[in-house]
């Protein structure tokens, strides 16, 4: 167990936070000055998350799509991480992390980044530092979902969709949690850097979307391989070393907390790969590539709700639970609902995420080297608190996601032609091949 001195119960500190105001201006008689090294690490980390964002998940599920759709790929991911950026600073950093009114969304004080404090409000870092990293979560979070629908969707659906998702659907659920919201005042759901708030949101989204958008053209009968395990696995580097500031950045600080999260990241993500490829080797007579990037995804979904608030014998039971679970889901969404949720985004990401989460309750426990329960909730009523924080956050997402998808499909249809489908995206949408063969 790890010996955390900068901490009595991490996971009382990390309510505390969530229920302290959230002004854009720091409380009046606090410290109005900030801490260089937590600084200096939380800018490491968001570049760490934009690392997943733009190379990371662009070469995962790149490589997972044929030939003819891979730059079809990067561009909407590349689009949706820009788009989502924008309206941040605009206005999603206000909706989400806004001075607390009623609980539902932040004030709308500081659009365009404007007004906001010297330092963060419960923390040792510039609130544009703050800012700043939240923003690389809310960029990534929409690009998630480009998993379930790639080979054939329009791509002016997908970037308009991406756009108002992250205000519709990521936005108020952020606030909810880590803003204040009624979620973790209420509640006292927790989520430490984003099996919710994230996972939960994107992968019920994108399970959505891909029952809604329809299968692809020769789904399920049609083999459709990975044009390029390699840039997948090359990708999955990626993802997992950003993973690194995704959850120590988390901590807000360069201490314990950081350090903490990180190992535990790691271990769960090093468990559940190993684990998945076992699975394989039981079910289909070899372990692949595939099945180790995927596992340790997996893996890295289920520990992030718990990553600072557990011990690292604990992450390695999340990362076993994660392949255990998340591996069957695959095959109840693909090939017996047969919803083409192509990249399998709700199975490794949603499943991964609502998993972690409930796990956390339980995990919690000092006596299972958990950083302890916060004020009166015990195993118990933490465990309550989750599981119906991820009930309605999932129920939410999923109606929200429907009602945005079909609203924007009258106006922009969110599926190309037969044709364009059967010619691939790259050329069909981008006039463009990703791999061009000369002599």
């Amino acid at each position: 167990m790890i010996t955390r001195t900068a901490r009595t119960t991490a996971a009382s500190l990390l309510l505390a936070a969530t229920l302290a105001p959230n002004a854009a201006h720091a409380q009046e008689g606090a410290l109005d000055m900030a801490n260089s090294g937590d600084t200096a690490w939380l800018l490491v980390s968001a570049a760490f998350v934009l690392l997943m964002a733009a190379p990371g998940l662009t070469l995962f599920y790149g490589g997972l799509v044929r030939a003819k759709n891979f730059l079809s790929v990067m561009v909407q991911c590349g689009a949706i991480v820009a788009i989502g950026s924008m309206l941040w600073i605009m206005v999603g950093y206000t909706l989400a992390f806004g001075p607390v009114t009623n609980g539902w969304l932040g004030a709308g004080t500081a659009t365009m980044l404007n007004n906001l404090g010297n330092v963060r409000a419960g923390t040792q870092v510039p609130e544009s530092a703050f800012a700043l990293f939240q923003m690389t979560f809310a960029a990534i979070t929409p690009a998630l979902m480009v998993g379930a629908w790639v080979d054939r969707a329009r791509f002016g659906w997908v970037v308009a969709f991406g756009a108002l998702w992250g205000l519709v659907v990521y936005a108020p659920v952020a606030h909810w949690i880590w803003g204040g919201g009624w979620l973790a005042t209420k509640l006292g759901v927790l989520d430490y850097a984003g099996g919710i708030v994230v996972h939960t949101t994107a992968g019920v989204s994108a399970l959505v979307v891909a029952a809604l958008m329809g299968r692809r053209t020769g789904f399920p009968k049609t083999l459709m391989l990975p044009h390029s395990p390699a840039l997948t696995m090359a990708g999955a580097a990626l993802l997992w070393m950003g993973w690194f500031g995704f959850n120590g950045g988390s901590a807000l600080a360069a201490n314990d907390d950081a350090a903490a999260a990180i190992i535990n990241t790691h271990a769960g993500a090093c468990v559940a790969a190993l684990a998945w490829i076992l699975i394989e080797r039981f079910h289909v007579g070899k372990s692949t590539s595939i099945g180790f990037a995927t596992g340790a995804i997996a893996g890295l979904a289920t520990v992030t709700p718990a990553a600072g608030l557990i011990s690292p014998g604990a992450a390695f039971v999340f990362g076993a639970v994660a392949a255990v679970v998340c591996y069957p889901m695959i095959h109840l969404i693909k090939f017996r609902l047969q919803i083409d949720d192509s990249l399998d985004v709700f199975a490794v990401h949603g499943v991964g995420g609502m998993t972690g989460s409930l796990l956390l309750a339980p995990f919690l426990a000092p006596a299972l080297g958990g950083t302890g329960y916060a004020g009166q909730m015990g195993m118990v009523s933490q465990g309550v608190a989750q599981a119906v924080g991820v009930g309605l956050v999932a129920a939410f997402s999923a109606v929200a996601t429907a009602i945005l998808a079909l609203g924007l499909n009258l106006f922009l249809p969110m599926r190309v032609s037969e044709d364009a489908e059967r010619e691939g995206l790259d050329l069909s949408s981008h006039g463009e091949r990703a791999w061009e063969m000369v002599d």
